[in-house]
This record gives structure tokens, C-alpha cells and sequence, in this order.
């Protein structure tokens, strides 16, 4: 009869081990899609988007932190509204140079006067201010860097929401340099902000391509990314537009994309093209990396070179 009982209560416990495994490895290594097969008896709990929003709270407490300190101003997410060019609202994470109260009445006090910003957080013990708002990076780091303090950009998304919620491009030169990111604000749609310089004067097509293969540059990162489920449209879902490229080789961008899922970039490539049209093979390319999003950056000194935050490009 005991061993009986040792068997049934083995038995009981064998799904939900399971289930406590999956969670752990998709938490551990977000690349990582575990696979659920239908026939696998977990409890309904267990695959809820709240359990496993806690879940991953709980195996990163500075995500948890992050949102935490921000439920005093965060506010509903504001769609991109394309007539106007306002940006959706998303939360975006800074490290800045902050050691007395003074440097938060300073900071919070220049944010706030920012149109478009709807919310800010400051942390003096981790020297991290967030930022809820539509408003794009760049003039945010702007802001910031007023108040004459350090500003780094460490953190970009939506908390607990999205394993993967923001990515990065860096172009590196020689000739043209610039950074892509990408940000997921909700399941259909993305924000994507670019900054350039070295380019030729004038209009340059860019997109996201099937492959980061750089070995050819950008004549081996195959064709612009389209998913199964958006062949029909008119455009591939790849296909970013046009960049507008000023006299002085600079080319700004803020904008967002529907249906573009950021974890589904991962390994790709952006490319900008010397024509308008793409006919070309393309000028400069850029891998797309996982970037960190909120709550997930608080390092100040690189472990690799010693390098600090503040004195990092």
C-alpha cells in the first residue's frame, strides 16, 4: 500500500516539475522557446500570461523594481498616431551621473517639461531615471544632458511584458555610422527610432533583411524579411521606407510598425540602400542584437575592459 502511495504521488508531482522546468529554461534564456506539446497535462494557471509575468518578476527582481517604482506614473500605453508622427508611449530607462537630491529636482524638472512626457522616476541609489512618454531618445538624452550631467541610455521597453521587448543595429563605418532600435510597445506594433551620418545627401530606401550575414556585406543578407502571414500585403514587412539624408550626411528616424515583432528580428539585418527605390544591393549593413530592456542594465564598470558607463561612447 506505501509503495502505492509513493507511485501516485510521484505521478501527481511529474507535471508540475515539468511545468516549473519550462517556465525556468524560457525564463533563464529568453532565445529559448520551450516547447508545449497539447497532450501535456499543466494546469491552466501555470500557462497564464499573469503567472508567467510573475514568474519571470520573481527570477529578475530589478525588471520587478523597475516596474514597481513606476506604478505611480504609468499610464495607458497611447497608440503611434500616424497623421501626427507622435510616437507610442513606452518606458525608456537612463543612467545618469545623479549624486545629491538636487540633481533629481534638476533632471525630473527638464523631463517633465518635455512634450510628450508623461511620467519620470528617478532612483538616486542606482543613479537610473525612467521615463513613461512618447518622446524620442535622442531628444531625451538632449534634456538630460542639459542639466550638465552624464546621461547613458541603458533600457528600453515594457516590464515583464515580453522576454525580448527591444533590439539593436550599430553601423560601424567606416564610411557610415549610425544605431537602429527597436522597441516593442505592444504584440502588433513596434517602435523604431534611427540616427545616421556619412550618407550621400538625399533619399535612401532601408529594411530589415532575412539574414545577418555580413561576409558579402549587404549583398548576403538575402532579401527583406516577410513572414509567412504578411505575404499577402502590398509591402514586405521588412521594407522600412525611406530615409531622408541631409547636406551635412545626417538622417534622423522615429517612427513605428505594425504586426513587427521584435523577437522575431533577432540574427537579421538592417540594410540602407544608395537609392530610394533598393534597386541596389545596399551601401551599409548591421546585425540586429538583443538589446537590454527595463530593469535588465544596471552595470557601471564593463567586466571585460574596465571601462565605466561614463566614459563609454
Amino acid at each position: 500500500m506505501a509503495s502505492f502511495v509513493r507511485t501516485l504521488t510521484t505521478a501527481s508531482l511529474l507535471p508540475a516539475a515539468v511545468a516549473v522546468t519550462a517556465l525556468s529554461h524560457s525564463s533563464l534564456f529568453p532565445s529559448f522557446r520551450f516547447p508545449v506539446k497539447s497532450d501535456l497535462p499543466l494546469h491552466a494557471s501555470l500557462l497564464s500570461a499573469s503567472a508567467l509575468r510573475s514568474f519571470v518578476a520573481v527570477s529578475n527582481p530589478f525588471r520587478a523594481n523597475a516596474a514597481l517604482h513606476m506604478e505611480s506614473v504609468a499610464v495607458d500605453a497611447k497608440p503611434y498616431d500616424e497623421q501626427t508622427g507622435v510616437l507610442p508611449e513606452l518606458m525608456t530607462e537612463f543612467m545618469v551621473d545623479m549624486t545629491c537630491e538636487g540633481c533629481v529636482s534638476a533632471v525630473k524638472n527638464n523631463m517633465l517639461k518635455l512634450d510628450g512626457v508623461s511620467g519620470v522616476d528617478v532612483d538616486l541609489s542606482n543613479q537610473v531615471v525612467r521615463v513613461i512618454g512618447s518622446v524620442p531618445v535622442k531628444t531625451m538624452l538632449e534634456a538630460l544632458e542639459q542639466t550638465g550631467r552624464n546621461a547613458r541610455l541603458i533600457g528600453q521597453g515594457n516590464p515583464n511584458d515580453f522576454l525580448v521587448s527591444s533590439a539593436v543595429a550599430e553601423f560601424k563605418g567606416p564610411v557610415i555610422f549610425g544605431v537602429v532600435r527597436l522597441a516593442q510597445v505592444n504584440m502588433e506594433l513596434s517602435r523604431i527610432e534611427a540616427s545616421f551620418s556619412g550618407l550621400s545627401p538625399g533619399k535612401h530606401g532601408w529594411s530589415i533583411n532575412e539574414y545577418g550575414d555580413l561576409t558579402r556585406g549587404a549583398a548576403s543578407t538575402g532579401k527583406t524579411f516577410n513572414p509567412a502571414n504578411h505575404l499577402s500585403e502590398e509591402k514586405p514587412l521588412g521594407d522600412l521606407g525611406t530615409l531622408e539624408a541631409a547636406g551635412n550626411g545626417e538622417a534622423h528616424f522615429s517612427g513605428s510598425k505594425e504586426k513587427l515583432r521584435v523577437s522575431d528580428l533577432i540574427g537579421r539585418s538592417i540594410v540602407v540602400y544608395e537609392k530610394e527605390d533598393k534597386s541596389d544591393s545596399g551601401i551599409a549593413a548591421a546585425v540586429i542584437a538583443r538589446s537590454a530592456g527595463v530593469g535588465e542594465n544596471y552595470k557601471k564598470i564593463c567586466s571585460c575592459d574596465g571601462v565605466t558607463i561614463w566614459e563609454s561612447s
